[in-house]
């Protein structure tokens, strides 16, 4: 690895000397991507320019370690940051948040990965492909991959993938799923992604043909949802780096859907306060916030989105806490974190339930925020990571004595 380049040079010096906290830096950008948003839905993917002024105002280095140019800050900051990105544009939220939080990932990998990804380019992202759905051959000194790898969000805008694989058997070893460390230079893209909700993902699908990925750019399921990784016992004493995969990743997953609807809030008051009624029969040309139903639609709406952001922002302060006391974190504290982030997406689909169901015509309008946030939280919550039946009914078998059947 080039260390002398990733701690030398005026742009890392830049990320080092920035102040202020993550949202600060964020909030500047958010009139532009907001007026962005639609242009991103149609385009199918997320502008290189919004990855660029993130890439600028530190992102990417949130959650990343110092030794490869990261300033790494509390995950819950990434969150907070995540959830005001989202209100913007869902899509880029999902994306940004995604790619930041795989930086947090990738550092859960052998040192010699992170080389492989950092030493050359340490600014280079990762999107990722989770289901495990092939089956990795083993080759002498690592693993062969053939097939698809679909929901990549933000491949267009990565340099490398996480490809999740069963590892075969080896020695006493079962089978395992895994995640497995590829350069965009070896898979190819395509096109499938033309959806309803988070549209501006660009969750396209990759394209593998024997791809041979050496063992040390392998890291197990198993040890990845544990917290006990290669990276962790590199970085022993950043609590950060000790926190279990479901505890983060998820995490911005959900702050996507609560960024949605806290924009679809905002939106909502600026047009419906100022907004006359125009049909006979409901009363021509009355105020709408004189309304109660719409001023309890507003209310309802912004109460579950600030629970939504409190319950998501508290659990992943309490993985980091835990991450940071070095005690190894039970089922039940994994259960935990896995309810509040699908809890706080059901949140977020209630805010913007209420709120889209009385827009009226104009609600119908592409270009109406609100409208696309609600097809965007609703994307979130059917992703199985979020839905609240899946996650639920884990929790509850737990609860009642059962084993969880999920992922926790």
């Amino acid at each position: 690895m080039k260390l002398e380049f990733i701690e030398s040079g005026r742009e890392n010096l830049a990320r080092i000397m920035r102040g202020g906290s993550l949202k600060d830096r964020v909030l500047p950008l958010l009139p532009t991507f907001r007026d962005r948003a639609l242009a991103t839905e149609r385009a199918r993917r997320v502008p290189a320019e919004n990855i660029a002024a993130l890439r600028e105002a530190g992102y990417f280095d949130a959650v990343k370690p110092a030794a490869y140019g990261g300033v790494p800050k509390p995950f819950s900051e990434l969150v907070d940051a995540n959830i005001e990105l989202a209100s913007a544009c869902a899509s880029t939220g999902w994306v940004a948040g995604l790619l930041s939080a795989h930086q947090w990932l990738l550092a859960m990998f052998p040192k010699a990965a992170q080389d492989d990804v950092w030493g050359e380019n340490p600014d280079a992202l990762l999107c990722g492909s989770y289901a495990p759905t092939s089956v990795a051959e083993a080759v002498e000194d690592g693993y062969r991959l053939n097939g698809r790898w679909a929901f990549a969000s933000g491949c267009e805008n990565a340099d490398w993938s996480l490809c999740a694989a069963i590892l075969p058997a080896e020695g006493e070893r079962k089978p395992v799923p895994a995640f497995l460390l590829v350069p965009a230079t070896q898979y190819e893209i395509e096109d499938t992604w033309d959806v309803a909700g988070l549209a501006g993902t660009g969750s396209k699908t990759l394209i593998l043909s024997n791809v041979i990925v050496p063992k040390y750019r392998v890291l197990t399921f198993p040890d990845a949802t544990s917290g006990r990784t290669p990276g962790a016992r590199l970085y022993a004493q950043a609590g950060l780096f000790n926190m279990p995969l479901l505890t983060g990743i998820p995490s911005c997953l959900a702050s996507a859907a609560v960024g949605a609807a806290k924009g679809a809030l905002e939106s909502y008051v600026a047009s419906t306060g100022t907004r006359f009624t125009r049909g006979a029969v409901a009363g021509g040309n009355s105020r709408m916030a004189e309304f109660a139903t719409i001023q309890l639609r507003v209310a309802e709406a912004a109460a579950s989105v600030d629970a939504a952001r409190e319950i998501l922002l508290r659990d992943v302060a309490r993985a980091e806490e835990l991450a940071g006391s070095g005690r190894e974190f039970t089922i039940e504290d994994r259960l935990m974190s896995r309810r509040g982030q699908s809890f706080a997406v059901n949140l977020a689909l209630r805010a913007v339930e209420a709120l889209n169901a009385s827009t009226g015509g104009l609600g119908l309008n592409m270009d109406n925020p609100v409208q696309r946030a609600w097809r965007d939280a609703n994307a979130v919550g059917r992703h199985i990571s979020m839905n609240w039946d899946a996650v639920g009914t884990m929790v509850g078998q737990h609860m009642l004595g059962l084993e969880p059947k999920g992922q926790y």
